[in-house]
């Protein structure tokens, strides 16, 4: 019988407050706990990842607040990207241990969940050698970028629905330059609906690593909006 992973969708999360989120329940998953695995998105939010260059902000970040976003730099890999609304941002905490599964291997597993819900909405994609995330040609579809410590993930990955990609014009994405951008909505010619692709998003996930997802009620603390 596949293992348990409980699924949350708090819906609109601050960065930091779903930073805390990961983190109390990376802590818990270190003790014994069902993996899990959250799906949200954020405010209008730049990152930096440990490898982020700030060459890759192509204003000041003043211009950014006054813009509405935030900048923060992330603990997790990778370099710069984008998060907002439009946009499933997918935070897997696993044991990786548990799943005998290696940081190459976890990162292939998230690409394969990315690849298999975009085929559900009939649209090819596919990896890049070198190049973390999940592509239509030269334009990045999914991001990824992740921690794993203690043998435990934090971070995950990013997938645009029908994200206003605009916001992707002031920063040099993930430090590629001459790379795009792309979305779900744009690549298709037609609109998706957030919550449809989170739940194909999840059987994905449980299908690609063999998990039994079941979704529980997220405390208010914690939910913003949906």
């Amino acid at each position: 019988m596949p293992a348990r992973c409980v699924l949350l969708r708090p819906g609109i999360v601050p960065y930091g407050k779903a930073l805390e989120l990961q983190r109390e329940t990376a802590v818990k998953v270190r003790a014994g706990a069902p993996a899990t695995l959250i799906l949200l998105q954020h405010p209008h939010t730049y990152t930096l990842g440990a490898r982020g260059a700030t060459e890759s902000l192509l204003l000041d970040e003043a211009t950014y607040r006054a813009r509405g976003a935030e900048v923060i730099r992330s603990d997790r890999g990778g370099d710069i990207t984008y998060h907002g609304p439009g946009q499933i941002v997918a935070y897997p905490i696993i044991d990786l241990r548990r799943n005998a599964m290696g940081p190459s291997a976890y990162v292939r597993a998230l690409e394969q969940v990315m690849i298999d819900v975009l085929d559900d909405a009939g649209i090819a994609a596919a990896p890049s050698p070198g190049r973390p995330g999940v592509w239509i040609g030269d334009e990045k579809i999914g991001a990824i970028g992740v921690k794993i410590s203690g043998g435990v993930s934090t971070h995950g990955f990013a997938l645009n629905v029908h994200t206003d990609l605009s916001w992707f014009a002031s920063i040099v994405p993930c430090g590629i330059a001459g790379a795009g951008v792309t979305s779900m909505a744009r690549a298709a010619g037609r609109t998706f609906e957030i919550p449809d692709i989170e739940d194909v998003l999840a059987a994905a996930f449980g299908r690609v690593f063999g998990l039994d997802i079941v979704e529980e009620p997220v405390r208010e603390a914690t939910a913003v909006g949906r």
